[in-house]
């Protein structure tokens, strides 16, 4: 089975993750799991990806975008 290392991890994080992992009666290597499990359980879909952006940016007021006129197409390259 893959295992992962993590590097540079925060001493306060650590801790927190102590903590919380002796609430729920497991090490800390098993909560790490389960919060991974968690977080990566909940599918992102282009349509939650979308609702997530237009939460994040609608205080700002949004932005209205002039869509600007189409040309016509040209004739397409002919290879005979």
């Amino acid at each position: 089975m893959p295992s992962i290392t993590i590097r540079k991890l925060d001493e306060e994080l650590a801790q927190r993750l102590c903590i919380q992992a002796a609430k729920h009666g497991c090490s800390m290597e098993e909560e790490a799991r389960n919060i991974l499990r968690a977080a990566l359980e909940q599918e992102i879909t282009p349509e939650a990806l979308g609702t997530a952006l237009h939460a994040i940016f609608k205080p700002f007021g949004g932005v209205t975008l002039e869509i600007p006129p189409r040309e016509p197409m040209r004739e397409p390259l002919r290879f005979d």
